[in-house]
């Protein structure tokens, strides 16, 4: 009976059944708020310039998320190709995608996206015809990168999970090496490669506020704009702080599910 009583707590002794509590969350958050308004001297002036300013930090976020969207879909198809090239019983191709995969894994985001902004022109020629190459298409490229080499490793770590003993079976069925892949491994590994590429995902989404630094009209630098225009120390960090609220509420749902996905992978 004393179990049936114990609450859950986490790593550090805390009772973490109140964040699943609406009610709760409502009252931590309200204190958050009580707190910054009487530490940061927030005045009700403040606070309506930032609701003349919210419709375009909505549109600057807007531009965030399509980025990352745009970054992830390009990632994720070649990343993919690349995890399935580096499988390959070619030598040339496997040390060729390992190189490919460090090179990128490791390289700073900021340096790819300067990299993208100025290796590429700014509008590209064909025949007659002139076409733009603007900055957050650049931007796009540069954060497509990293995100490439991840899905690469995610999805060969996904196939290299699978049991052998499920394509030995598959193939004493007189399965051919296709249908195996088809039907038996590529269900599993979308499953297991859901949750590190929603986790990717999330991290792409934070890195596109770097997309300010090369001219890219996105949520940062809306709120650098609106900081400059109003000039007020008390707005200045009322809207940072409301950019920060912005990509939390975006980004953490993400982060919810993915936990989710986790949890229901294992009892699988």
């Amino acid at each position: 009976m004393a179990n049936d009583l114990t609450l859950p707590h986490g790593a550090d002794g805390v009772d973490i059944s109140l964040w699943r509590k609406p009610w709760a969350a409502s009252a931590i958050l309200a204190v958050c708020v009580i707190t910054f308004w009487v530490t940061t001297g927030t005045t009700p002036a403040a606070v309506a310039y930032l609701w003349q300013w919210l419709p375009a930090l909505l549109r600057g976020l807007w531009v965030n998320i399509q980025i990352s969207m745009l970054a992830m879909a390009l990632g994720t198809f070649v990343g993919l190709a690349i995890g399935a090239l580096s499988l390959s019983p070619v030598a040339a191709w496997r040390v060729s995608t390992r190189w490919y995969v460090n090179l990128f894994r490791n390289a700073p985001v900021l340096v790819l996206i300067y990299f993208t902004t100025y290796a590429f022109p700014f509008e590209v020629r064909v025949l007659s015809w002139t076409f733009a190459f603007p900055d957050w298409l650049k931007v796009v490229l540069g954060l497509a990168l990293p995100t490439s080499a991840n899905v690469a490793e995610i999805f060969r770590g996904a196939i290299q999970s699978i049991p052998s003993a499920q394509w030995e079976a598959a193939q004493s069925l007189a399965f051919k090496r296709r249908e195996i892949f088809r039907l038996i491994v590529l269900p599993q590994c979308v499953r297991r490669m859901m949750p590190p590429w929603m986790n990717l995902y999330a991290s792409i989404t934070m890195s596109t506020a770097l997309a300010s630094l090369v001219g890219v009209h996105d949520l940062v630098d809306t709120a650098q704009i609106a900081s400059n225009t109003v000039s007020r120390t008390d707005f200045t960090i009322l809207v940072y702080f409301t950019l920060l609220a912005l990509f939390f509420a975006y980004c953490y749902p993400i982060a919810r599910a993915t936990r989710a996905l986790e949890r229901r992978h294992d009892r699988h």
